[in-house]
C-alpha cells in the first residue's frame, strides 16, 4: 500500500495534517488538520481492490464529514459562550474515533479494508481526536465515563459470534478504545503508554493477518494454513493483545486499573474488566482453535522467508517483553 509515490504522498498529507490538529491553538486549525487528514485516508482506502472498497470509502466520508460539521459548529458555539457547545464537541470527537455508542460505522468501514489500511484506521486515525479530547475531557468526563462504559461493553459483546476477522478486530479495537479514554481521564502520558503497547500488539496481529491473507476464521481453521511455530506466535500475540498476565498487553492496563482504583473511578473499573474478560473469551476461541487445527508436526520449523519472519519474531519480541517488565515493575512499586 505504501510503496506506490501516489500513496506515499498521502500518508504523508494524513501525517501532516495529524500532527497539524494536535498541535493547533484553535479549534478551526484543528478543523482544518482533522480535515487534512480525512482527504488524505479516503485515496487509500479506495485505493484496495476488493468491492467493499468504494463503499466503506463513502461511509467513512459521510460518517467524518458530519463529526467535522459538528467540531464547526460546536467551536462557533463556544466562542458565543454557549453551554452545550463542548457537549456537541465532545460528541463529534467521540464519533471520529469510533466509540460507542457511536460505534455503528466502525465495523462496517473496515470490513471494506485491507489489513494495511485497517491499521490505520485503528491506530494512526484515533490520534487527533484523543488528543483533542483531552482538551474538554475536564469538564465533560461524565460523557467519556459513559462512552468508555459503552464501548468495554460493545467491543466485549460485538466480538463474541463474528467470524469475519476484520469485524473482529474493529470490535477489539473499540473494546482497547474504551481502556484510551478511561486512560485519558487519569493522565495523558497514561494514555499515549496505552496506545504505544495497543499499536505493537494490534499490529503485530494483523500483519500475521496480512502475511497470510486471512480474513476469515476459516482461513486460519484450514490445515496446512500454518506452521505450529506460526500459530504458537499467533496465539501468544492475541494473548498480550487481550491483556492476559504477564504478556506487554497486561502493563499498561494494570497501570491503568490502579491509577482508576486512586482516583475513584470504580464502578469504570468493573465495566472494564468485564469487557476484558470477555475479549480474552472470543481471543482465547480464535487462538486455541488455530492451534489445535493446525497442520500436525514434531518439530518447530519457520518460514523461509527472512525478512517477513525476523519482522514477526521482533513483534513477537516486544509483546513478550511483559514478562521481564512485570517483576521490575512490581519491584518499582
Amino acid at each position: 500500500m505504501f510503496f506506490i509515490p501516489s500513496h506515499l504522498l498521502f500518508l504523508s498529507t494524513l501525517i501532516f495534517g495529524l500532527m497539524m490538529a494536535v498541535s493547533s491553538s484553535s479549534w478551526f486549525t484543528a478543523w482544518i488538520g482533522l480535515e487534512l487528514n480525512l482527504l488524505s485516508f479516503i485515496p487509500l482506502i479506495s485505493s484496495e481492490t476488493n468491492q467493499f472498497s468504494s463503499e466503506a470509502s463513502l461511509k467513512y466520508f459521510l460518517t467524518q464529514a458530519l463529526a467535522s460539521a459538528m467540531i464547526l459548529l460546536a467551536s462557533s458555539a463556544l466562542m458565543a459562550g454557549v453551554t452545550f457547545s463542548l457537549f456537541l464537541l465532545t460528541v463529534a470527537l467521540l464519533i471520529k474515533m469510533g466509540a460507542a455508542p457511536f460505534h455503528m460505522w466502525f465495523p462496517m468501514v473496515a470490513d471494506g479494508l485491507g489489513w494495511l489500511q485497517f491499521i490505520v484506521l485503528s491506530t494512526i486515525q484515533k490520534i487527533a481526536p484523543m488528543a483533542l479530547l483531552s482538551y474538554s475531557a475536564e469538564v465533560t468526563h461524565w460523557l467519556v465515563m459513559i462512552a468508555a462504559a459503552t464501548s468495554a461493553i460493545v467491543g466485549a459483546v460485538g466480538g463474541i459470534n463474528q467470524v469475519m476477522l476484520r469485524k473482529l478486530m474493529s470490535y477489539s479495537s473499540i473494546g482497547h478504545t474504551a481502556w484510551m479514554l478511561s486512560a485519558l481521564l487519569v493522565s495523558e502520558s497514561l494514555w499515549c503508554v496505552y496506545f504505544v503497547v495497543y499499536c505493537i500488539t494490534s499490529s503485530t496481529i494483523v500483519l500475521f493477518f496480512f502475511y497470510k491473507q486471512a480474513y476469515h476464521l476459516n482461513h486460519l481453521l484450514s490445515s496446512g494454513f500454518q506452521t505450529t511455530s506460526q500459530a504458537s506466535i499467533m496465539f501468544m500475540t492475541l494473548l498480550s493483545l487481550g491483556g492476559l498476565p504477564p504478556f506487554t498487553g497486561f502493563v499498561p492496563k494494570w497501570m491503568t486499573l490502579q491509577e482508576l482504583s486512586t482516583s475513584s473511578y470504580s464502578l469504570m473499573t468493573f465495566f472494564l474488566i468485564v469487557g476484558t474478560l470477555i475479549n480474552l473469551y472470543y481471543y482465547l476461541r480464535l487462538a486455541l482453535g488455530s492451534f489445535m487445527m493446525s497442520s500436525l508436526m514434531l518439530k518447530w520449523q519457520y518460514n523461509s522467508e527472512g525478512a517477513m519472519t525476523t519482522m514477526v519474531m521482533f513483534m513477537l519480541l516486544l509483546n513478550l517483553m511483559g514478562l521481564l517488565m512485570s517483576p521490575v515493575a512490581y519491584m518499582i512499586s
